[in-house]
């Protein structure tokens, strides 16, 4: 190894490269396929292959193996592939990732996307790796700061925990992942953008995240309108570039927007295959993709770092027992809800508290703290069970005396979930403190009043 980590990046590219490669020739088009002889017997399920058609190389990735012949799966349409096109097969799907690209915006292939120059890393990983050892992982890590009251409270983040976000569109997802990508405390920040809309890539990255969120991220992204080879490799990318941050014993943050986009990309990379899509649309390998890519996060062995990953998931008609939510529900540490009516009456981050879970708790908080999230929990319980008839007007004060105490606290609550922090997660555990015990004051003083009245009866 040099000095130079560029020079070792360039000598690492050219020890890629090999002087003789063996040549197919296209047999058969059709389907959104295409069928290369003479390629079967050096080829393996997931390599890629360059077939030279008149209008320029088209790629894609090896799905099955038949006979003589291998089926390709390209990247884009197969408009201008002629029978008798020559076909060469490429590298496996590998990654090298570098420290230089912090800050910087790829695709899920590793090549800029902002306009500047990008060298690879002098090691190659695989896309698709395996997670560390289960017998070997360290346990979960210390609370994290978010910078938002409600998640550094009741639904805190541990390092290495993997945790959900569900959310439909329009409800403040993205801007829920640009708050942490900026503020959330980490070494590093992956962000993964499957199947994001063109336009609003530049935005994300310019005012969602911006120049100090960029400054400590590697953004992957593949849009919506490239092939679904592309759209899944991009998460798989983008976890790898995580690994190679977590092997040098950093604390990594892992942001995927979204989970579900991965999904329909690998739905229709494995119809082609010949699966049949037999799970409410979805083919029987569509879970072990998405638990093989959430189990590469979290905590490393010992002497490694950790990447702690938040997973997102586009729930239609808040339908949190489709087949994406259902999976990542079962293989995470916990899911955050987020609701459209929370979003329309304008409060940020639109989080549904009761609908949300970190099973880092009560772990991840002391005795005290544990007690003041139950407490808070109950409070916002109840109002919630009563919430119809407290907008109705037909509740009666004084029925109840824990939801007279929901109904005045419920502003304050209300307030806090939407709070940004600057400071610290103990003065977040201190606002919520202090809104409770105002509270429990305002009641002993209702209490009395009340007594008194009786008394003077």
């Amino acid at each position: 190894m040099t000095d130079l980590p560029h020079l070792d990046g360039l000598l690492a590219g050219i020890a890629t490269l090999t002087p003789v490669n063996a040549v197919g020739r296209v047999m058969r088009v059709g389907a959104g396929v295409v069928h290369i002889a003479g390629l079967a017997g050096q080829a393996r399920i997931g390599d890629l292959a360059c077939i030279q058609r008149q209008d320029g190389p088209l790629t894609g990735e090896v799905l099955q193996l038949d006979g003589d012949h291998l089926v390709l799966l390209p990247d884009a349409a197969p408009d201008g592939v002629a029978l008798g096109d020559r076909a060469t097969l490429m590298a496996p799907g590998m990654i090298a990732p570098s420290d230089t690209w912090i800050g910087r915006v790829i695709d899920p292939s590793g090549r800029p996307l902002d306009g500047k120059p990008l060298l690879r890393g002098p090691v190659a990983r695989p896309l698709r790796a395996d997670p560390p050892p289960a017998a070997a992982r360290r346990a979960l890590g210390q609370r994290l700061n978010t910078g938002m009251a409600v998640t550094n409270t009741l639904l805190p983040i541990v390092q290495g925990q993997r945790m959900g976000l569900f959310a439909g569109s329009g409800v403040g997802k993205s801007s829920l992942l640009g708050h942490l990508a900026k503020h959330m405390q980490a070494d590093v920040v992956v962000i993964a953008l499957v199947g994001e809309r063109g336009r609003e890539l530049r935005h994300f990255i310019e005012e969602v995240l911006g120049p100090d969120g960029l400054r400590r991220a590697v953004v992957v992204a593949a849009t919506s309108d490239q092939s679904p080879l592309i759209r899944r490799r991009c998460a798989w990318t983008a976890m790898a570039v995580a690994e190679h941050f977590r092997d040098q014993g950093k604390s990594v943050l892992f942001l995927a927007d979204s989970i579900t986009r991965f999904a329909e990309a690998h739905r229709e990379v494995a119809v082609a295959a010949g699966e049949a899509p037999v799970l409410r649309g979805y083919p029987p390998s569509t879970a072990h993709q998405i638990m093989a890519l959430c189990e590469r996060a979290g905590p490393g062995r010992c002497g490694q770092g950790d990447i702690t990953g938040v997973f997102s998931v586009l729930v239609a008609g808040s339908d949190m027992d489709e087949p994406v939510a259902d999976i990542l529900r079962g293989v995470l540490d916990g899911h955050v809800v987020m609701d459209r009516e929370i979003a329309e009456r304008g409060r940020f981050p639109a989080i549904d508290v009761l609908r949300s879970v970190s099973r880092s708790l009560p772990a991840a908080a002391t005795p005290s703290e544990n007690a003041l999230l139950s407490q808070t929990r109950r409070i916002l319980s109840a109002f919630d069970r009563n919430a119809v008839m407290i907008r109705a007007g037909l509740y009666a004060s004084g029925s109840d005396p824990e939801v007279d105490q929901a109904i005045a606290l419920w502003p304050e609550l209300d307030a806090y979930l939407a709070r940004m922090e600057t400071q610290n997660i103990d003065n977040s555990f201190n606002q919520l403190d202090l809104i409770l015990r105002r509270a429990k004051s305002g009641s002993m003083t209702a209490g009395r009043m009340a007594r008194s009245g009786r008394d003077v009866t």
